[in-house]
């Protein structure tokens, strides 16, 4: 048995062909261990860091960063028996067709997922599999040469011989305190978003000391670092850097972005969209979030308004079952259970991960399950597992401090509501105007399945709940 391994990227997903190398997280002459991360991968559904499949000493590494890779092709070569001595010259190399791939313009790594089994530092993580791809990938075409980008290519083992320095004049003296610390050798010890985090700032990760476990770097380290340095303001580092007079950027669209344009523009022409809106009086639910959290069981919940309307939605789907529903050409498929979707906008795009048999869930593992969801969304790491299978959706523009929208269904859904900003208005309440919390909800449905009747009464009871929760749930229990 031969002692280097080709590794081959694994099948991420349901339907995927490719991914894009964003990160590597070794070197080659880098010694791993079993089910360590070794790389980051972009697929159009998730972005996810690739686990080690054997333990040894990286040999070789096939593609640069920003490298399209087909599904089953070799990205890495490891040898998984690094004591038995110097390699033989003549190695088997993987064929040139299994190595071609398309260099596109890309950005840097983005908060991953953690697939693939324990790794260290206690993780667990989940791998669709390692198999082969069973369908034709596609290549991608060459980005034109105004978007091309160069991939940084990872340091040969051997190093280039460095041309002369030129001769420079002498930097004027640095205070002690904002000298920065020595570069160190070897891998630096980060998670994702913070390597995003310092790539943003302009901070030079090797010469940080981390204070995290392990001596790993934290967000606080980077932070303080570029508060020492004077490093450019967060905003300033994280504008795209253009040349002097150039007047337009080109953004390669690709990842998930892509995904979710084209399953925008599936559903925009595909089912007939109807809009509704309802303009809700949410006092009574405002001053029962209030109670929930002085409750003493709910101490250490997450509450927010969205998850009363999350609530409201549960229960009258369970009054209008049609509502959750598929349309699938020659039947309607009624699902009888719920996977709740909750959109959340992060670094790579709008994601729409959801919760399975949210229907089942009493309101406090609602609350844990949304908390769960939209943090694991925000840090990157939701699985695409979770970004399938959805039944009904609330995408929430009242964070971004907008009244309600017009949101397109996603996907086999025949349903989406959007829930607008809570705000203090008059409001004529039992004959007098008094000040209020009133919010705007819009209800986008798919008029071959939901009827103007239907899709009235649905939004309706959506907002009889929001006006009054506990007579709500009395009466609908």
């Amino acid at each position: 048995m031969t002692r280097v391994k080709e590794f081959n990227l694994p099948d991420l997903g349901e339907g995927l062909t490719e991914g894009e190398i964003l990160k590597w997280l070794v070197a080659e002459g880098d010694t791993i261990i079993l089910n360590q991360p070794i790389v980051e991968v972009e697929t159009a559904k998730a972005a996810v860091e690739i686990p080690a499949k054997w333990a040894g000493k990286v040999v070789k590494i096939h593609h640069p960063e920003g490298t399209m890779v087909e599904v089953g092709s070799p990205i890495i070569a490891i040898d998984t028996d690094p004591g038995a001595g110097d390699l033989p010259a003549d190695l088997p190399q993987p064929s040139a067709a299994s190595l071609a791939a398309v260099e596109v313009a890309g950005e840097g790594p983005v908060e991953p997922g953690l697939i693939g089994g324990p790794a260290p530092g206690g993780r667990t993580a989940v791998l669709v599999g390692y198999g082969p791809r069973t369908t034709a990938a596609k290549r991608r075409p060459r980005v034109s040469s105004n978007a091309a980008v160069v991939p940084d290519v990872p340091a040969s083992t051997t190093p280039e011989p460095a041309p002369p320095a030129p001769v420079a004049e002498p930097a004027p003296a640095v205070p002690a305190a904002l000298t920065p610390a020595p570069a160190r050798s070897g891998s630096v010890l980060a998670k994702p978003p913070v390597r995003k985090l310092a790539r943003d700032l302009g901070v030079d990760l090797t010469t940080i000391t981390g204070t995290g476990p392990s001596g790993s770097i934290s967000r606080d380290d980077v932070l303080s670092a570029q508060a020492g340095a004077g490093a450019p303001s967060a905003a300033a580092a994280a504008a795209p850097a253009r040349a002097p007079g150039e007047r337009e950027e080109r953004i390669p669209v690709k990842g998930v972005r892509k995904l979710t344009a084209e399953n925008m523009v599936a559903s925009a022409f595909t089912a007939p969209h109807v809009t509704e809106f309802l303009t809700v009086d949410m006092t009574r639910s405002m001053k029962a979030i209030e109670r929930l959290k002085a409750h003493r069981d709910w101490k250490d919940a997450r509450i927010s308004p969205l998850l009363i309307v999350a609530k409201a939605c549960l229960l009258a789907l369970r009054r209008y079952p049609m509502v959750n529903s598929t349309w699938a050409g020659d039947a309607i498929v009624v699902k009888h259970y719920v996977n709740l979707g909750i959109a959340a906008a992060t670094q790579r795009g709008l994601i729409v991960p959801n919760i399975k048999d949210a229907q089942d869930l009493t309101t406090r593992e609602l609350a844990d399950a949304m908390t769960a969801l939209v943090g694991t969304a925000r840090e990157g790491k939701t699985p695409p597992s979770d970004m399938t299978g959805g039944t009904f959706t609330i995408t929430s523009v009242g964070v971004f401090g907008v009244d309600t929208g017009t949101p397109i269904l996603p996907p086999g859904e025949s349903a989406i509501l959007c829930f607008g900003a809570v705000r203090e208005q008059p409001w004529v309440h039992k004959g007098k105007i008094k000040i209020r919390h009133v919010t705007t909800l819009g209800l986008s449905f798919d008029h071959r399945i939901i009827d103007g009747e239907l899709g009235s009464k649905f939004l309706r009871d959506i907002g009889a709940f929001l006006e009054d929760p506990e007579g709500a749930l009395l009466a609908w229990s």
